[in-house]
Order: structure tokens, then sequence, then C-alpha cells
């Protein structure tokens, strides 16, 4: 075991010690007439530093609780900050969703209006195809709304594309740039007829379609001309703008010509349509 050592002097001592100590400084005060001189000169080296030292221990202890304080409420603050950010972007992105909703509805008002000899009805898209193009879509519109196969759809400015499929409640539209969609169709200044052909990755990559079969004897016919749908035509309403040609090539036969035209239709970002209530065969 190891011993205590011998130089250890209880704390009780010490106490009792210090004790007398101030009971003889006191009674040496009285005694001599300068009262509390020893005792004032024993506190001042010994308790006021004491009282000092926990005066600046307690202001830190105080100091680090205000801080404390403030950084809770700094914190408290940041997320009412960030919840109302977060409302503020909400309202904006809903915003500019109804602006650009605005916006699609007075298109589809103007061109309503364009064509205005025609009823048509507004329906909205609700599915496309498997890629990034609107070559074959679905309407919310249907049978029970009046919709028929072939009847033709319109947006932005002009021929989207023909209805394939109907149900009661929706209806499938093939559009212009699908490669198996054929459109009579004519130059609008000089009425030379011509076949527009949907070509899916002459779009994807130049935003074009193609156009064939153009009779231009008198070459009247130049880029920036309007295409619009053939008045001979056995599906499409007459008179509807598909694009403008955008460069125009003779063919071997010397006889007709070919190229490419930019519909007006935005392919990429169709949200709604009208849908004309008139088949071209029966005039309904």
């Amino acid at each position: 075991m190891k011993r205590r050592s011998r130089t250890a002097f209880p704390s009780k001592y010490v106490l009792a010690v210090l004790t007398l100590l101030f009971v003889m400084l006191l009674f040496a005060s009285y005694a001599t007439g300068y009262e509390g001189e020893p005792l004032r000169t024993i506190c001042n080296y010994v308790f006021v530093p004491m009282q000092n030292g926990l005066e600046i221990v307690g202001s830190a202890i105080s100091v680090n609780n205000n801080d404390t304080k403030t950084k809770e409420q700094l914190i408290a603050e940041n997320e009412q900050l960030q919840e109302r950010v977060d409302e503020l972007s909400s309202a904006l992105t809903k915003l500019r969703l109804e602006q650009s909703e605005l916006e699609t509805l007075q298109e589809l008002y103007e061109l309503d209006q364009t064509y205005s000899s025609y009823k048509t009805t507004g329906a909205r898209v609700i599915a496309r195809g498997s890629n990034n193009w609107f070559q074959t879509f679905t309407i919310d519109k249907g049978s029970d709304d009046g919709i028929k196969i072939n009847m033709n759809v319109i947006a932005g400015s002009g021929l989207v594309g023909i209805v394939t499929d109907v149900g009661k409640n929706y209806a499938v539209v093939q559009s212009v740039i699908d490669d198996t969609s054929n459109v009579s169709a004519m130059i609008d200044s000089t009425g030379d007829h011509c076949i527009v052909s949907g070509d899916l990755e002459l779009m994807s990559e130049n935003n074009m379609i193609r156009f064939t079969d153009l009779e231009d004897s008198d070459d009247e016919v130049e880029v920036g001309s309007a295409v619009v749908t053939s008045n001979i035509s056995s599906k499409y309403v007459p008179g509807l703008l598909i694009g403008y040609i955008t460069d125009i090539d003779g063919d071997t036969n010397h006889l007709t010509k070919s190229g490419r035209l930019t519909p007006v239709v935005d392919f990429k970002h169709l949200q709604d349509v009208l849908v004309i209530l008139q088949l071209k065969e029966s005039g309904d």
C-alpha cells in the first residue's frame, strides 16, 4: 500500500488556523483603534480578487447564455425566412404556369378567330408518344364530346394533325410530323399543289419536314412561301396553315420540285389544341 505523505496537512486544521487568524486580526483592530484595517487589507488582497474573478466568470456565463439565445433566435428567423422564400417561389412558379396557360389560350382564341368559319372545341393534351416530340398524342375529349375520326386538329398558328382513334372521353391525334403522315397541300400564294410528308428524324435535327411533287412550272414559288392544306384533300379541310418553305430543289424529272418546310406549330410543347368539328368528306 502507498503510504500517506507525512507532510500532508488536514484541511480542517487549515480552516481552524485561518479562523484563528481572522479572530486575532479582528481583536487587533479593536485593540489598536484601527477598526477593520487589518481585515480590510486582507480582504483587499485575498477576497476582492476572488470576487472579481467570480464576477468575470459569471459575466462570461451570462454572455454565453445571451449568445446562445441569439443563435436560437437567428435559427428561428432563418427558418421563417426560408418558409417565406419557399412560399414566394411556389407563387412565382404558379404565376408563370398561369401566364403560360393564358398565352396558350390567347393563341387558341386568335387561331379560332382566324378559322372562324369552322366550329371548334378546345381539348387538352394528356399523353404523348415515347419520345420528346408530339408526333402522336392523346387529348381529353372523345365521342361524348362530338369528336370523330379524321377530324382536323389545330394549335399555335395552324395545322397539328388529324384524329386517328376515338374513345368515349379521349382521342388519339397523329401530327403532320409523324413519318406516316401525308397531307395534300398547296402554296397559298400560287395555288400550286404538293404533298407534305412527316419526317421525325429531319424534324429532330432541323425542325423541318418535307414536301414533294410541287408543280411550279412558272417558278413563282420561293423560300418563305406559305403552305396550306389543299381543297382537293380527302381528309383535311382547306386553308389550314402548315408551314413556310425553307428550301426548294428541282426533281430529276424536271417537272416537279421538292424541298423542306418549317411547321408553324411547336411540336415539342403542345398543351392545348382545337379540334375542328367538321369532317371533310361529309361536310358535317
